[in-house]
């Protein structure tokens, strides 16, 4: 048994990666998670966590073959090998293989998907039907590792076992929320958003929103979800129970409050409720500029893009909207060259972030587009260094990588999914709608005036005249109006809408009719946190944040909800944190977030990735076994309660003595394995003062 230190207390890119033939198999397996996420349900933090359950098993089947110092997260055993690369190979895809399988029983697409996984396993020459245990053979350590991953992920928070797998049920029930009795989400707004009809109603009268603060779910004729599976026309909670499911750092000292907590949102008639107006007056800004048609250009070099601080939190509320404070930078750190210009229609543009960005080029969800890059990004290192100082071969590279970045993407899930369930945060498409419905806020001799409603602002937000609605049968006299897109044209392939004046109380988000917006709360962005999570990791395990060649680009994007770009468009990025801040930004333009939850979510995704380095690191040179941790100890009637700091999955054990020339004598419970970032002992026993002492260790 290894022990380690205690501190002693007395007291009482949707990239398209190259396909080569010298892959390694743990990119054989990231690659075969990502085939099958393309053709399934998006469930961004579903998702995250089976890319680092997948990464966690290849992780722990390559450290037991180590003999560096390499300690697994959750399989520990250690082994010798006369052909390395061949058992570690062989560990790793059946430790792989069986985790895909046990996750692939809630896909859409469970009976073709599953077949896919062991067509992968007989392409890669091992036989599915081999089930030892035995860790003489490299294939038995792999199904051990996949038996101990897996009970560590089982009772994590998500209720996966409370779904129903194929083939009991087709298609399957995927991660149900806890029922209400238990602790199950309730819906502060009971009625839903029917989206093809004005205002914030179902169609009942007197169905409207009850609280603007809050999320409001929608009511979508002909629902699909982003791969086109038909979904029910009112929206459930996607991933409403993840305020509980287990991260990888992060801690926290109160069960029911976020692990990353940056307050709440701006809030209709609150102390925030002028930031609230610019909030939204931001996403119709956003909107308006979605045509390629109106002139407007720009140039998104890194020349002159990029470089943003964390600290900026924009410019924007009055027609104007600057959202990031970088302008680019003078030369490539690689070439020492000045960045090209590249000068393209903002429309275009701002179409093509919102598509490119929304679930990656192939609908892998944010996780798996972060894994994508990641992947560009490998095929152009010509040596891999972990850090940017340790050379690796291509295994032990992939392995490493994987496990820090999909630690990170499911630590951001984490932060970002317990601060929507926490703060239930508004959507645009209900806020734009409310407050246009509600009025105009500027002139008193205006029609539709109303102190709480949207500020009028010249070629953006309008009462609509006679002369408008002339010309436009769409609109009200009298209304507000606001200038926006108007939805997919009548032939999507040929044609594109523009922006024109519609009522404010129509207003729609740069989405596909049978979408609009994902079914849960907004605040902060899911999109914003995961990308950031994951810039981070890319930028320490390379060693640096730029691109390699200093750049990173993405070709000949087409659009999908109307036709475009109005010509070829490049994407590029310095740096990952560049990419990152443009995955943010374009759920503003696609009207799925307000600036806000674009910057909290930048913020708690730096949090989150640099922590999860931090901690990977020490999985990677065995240093996780010298973190010192503390004791505290608090006074009960009788005896105390002694808390400590811990970390998941490794065994802590309490120990004791009334006089410091005995032995310590060990608690009855004996090694108890760390589900949380600490843990509580508590001593009844009433009497003599004690010295209390823990043992922490990989195993009990």
């Amino acid at each position: 048994m290894r022990k380690f230190p205690l501190v002693l207390l007395c007291l009482c890119l949707g990239f398209v990666s190259q396909a080569l033939a010298t892959n390694s198999v743990a990119r054989v397996w990231d690659e075969r998670a990502l085939a099958a996420i393309r053709v399934d349900t998006p469930h961004p933090p579903a998702q995250a966590r089976n890319y680092f359950s997948l990464s966690v098993c290849m992780w722990d089947a390559w450290a037991a073959y180590d003999t560096n110092g390499a300690v697994g997260y959750v399989y520990r055993g250690k082994f010798s090998s006369t052909n390395l690369l061949a058992d570690r190979n062989k560990a790793i895809s059946y430790a792989a293989w069986r985790m895909l399988k046990e996750r692939h029983v809630y896909s859409k697409t469970a009976a073709t998907t599953l077949a896919a996984d062991d067509a992968q396993m007989a392409a890669l020459g091992y036989d599915t039907n081999f089930d030892s245990r035995a860790t003489s053979d490299p294939g038995g350590v792999g199904n051990s590792v996949y038996d101990a991953v897996s009970a560590w992920f089982i009772n994590d928070g998500s209720r996966q076992t409370n779904g129903i797998p194929y083939p009991l049920t087709n298609p399957p029930i995927a991660y149900p929320d806890y029922p209400v009795r238990e602790g199950g989400y309730v819906y502060t707004n009971i009625w839903p958003l029917a989206t093809d009809r004005a205002g914030i109603t179902d169609g009942t009268n007197g169905h409207t929103v009850i609280d603007i603060n809050h999320w409001q779910r929608l009511l979508i004729a002909n629902s699909v979800d982003q791969n086109g599976f038909p979904q029910g026309p009112v929206q459930t909670y996607l991933g409403a129970q993840w305020l509980g499911v287990r991260p990888f750092a992060l801690a926290r000292t109160d069960p029911t409050k976020p692990w990353i907590d940056p307050g709440p949102p701006p809030y209709f008639g609150t102390a925030t409720h002028t930031q609230f107006v610019k909030e939204v007056v931001a996403v119709i800004t956003a909107g308006s500029q979605l045509t390629p048609d109106d002139g407007v250009t720009m140039d998104i070099s890194p020349g002159a893009s990029g470089s943003n601080s964390l600290n900026y939190a924009g410019s924007y509320g009055d027609g104007s909207f600057n959202l990031y404070d970088g302008h680019g930078y003078a030369t490539n750190p690689v070439t020492g060259q000045p960045y090209a210009p590249n000068v393209v229609k903002r429309g275009d543009f701002a179409r093509v972030m919102a598509e490119y960005w929304a679930d990656g080029p192939s609908s892998e969800t944010p996780p798996g587009h972060w894994n994508v890059i990641a992947n560009y990004v490998t095929d152009q290192l010509t040596v891999k260094k972990i850090g940017g100082t340790n050379q690796v071969d291509d295994l032990e590279w992939d392995v490493k990588m994987y496990f820090a970045l999909n630690a990170a993407v499911h630590e951001a899930a984490c932060a970002c999914w317990a601060a929507k369930r926490a703060y239930d945060g508004w959507r645009p498409i209900s806020a734009v709608r409310y407050l246009g419905g509600l009025g105009q806020s500027s002139d008193t001799n205006q029609p539709s005036y109303n102190a709480n409603g949207l500020p009028l602002i010249p070629g953006l937000i309008q009462v609509v005249t006679a002369d408008m609605a002339a010309t436009n049968s769409s609109l009200t006299v009298g209304k507000v109006a606001v200038l926006g897109w108007p939805g997919p044209p009548p032939n999507p392939a040929t044609q594109h809408s523009g922006v024109r004046w519609m009522n404010a109380d129509t207003w729609i988000p740069y989405q596909r009719t049978n979408f609009v917006t994902p079914a849960f709360p907004g605040y902060f962005s899911g999109h914003s946190t995961f990308s950031r999570s994951a810039a981070e990791v890319l930028a320490a395990i390379t060693g640096s944040p730029y691109f390699p060649g200093g750049m990173g680009s993405y070709s000949n994007y087409v659009l999908g909800f109307e036709n475009g770009p109005s010509q070829p468009l490049t994407l590029q990025w310095a740096t990952y944190y560049d990419a990152a801040d443009q995955a943010g930004i374009s759920r503003i333009w696609g009207g799925i977030h307000p600036p806000i939850d674009n910057l909290a979510g930048r913020r708690a995704g730096a949090q989150c990735g640099q922590g999860v380095w931090a901690l990977a690191q020490k999985y990677f040179d065995g240093s996780i076994t010298n973190i010192p941790f503390a004791l505290a100890v608090r006074s009960l009637s009788p005896g105390c309660e002694i808390s400590h700091d811990t970390l998941r999955g490794l065994f802590y054990k309490l120990q004791s003595r009334t006089d410091l020339s005995q032995p310590f004598t060990d608690d009855p419970a004996g090694f108890i394995q760390a589900l949380d970032s600490s843990m509580v002992h508590d001593d009844n026993a009433a009497g003599a003062q004690k010295f209390f002492r823990v043992i922490g260790a990989l195993a009990p």
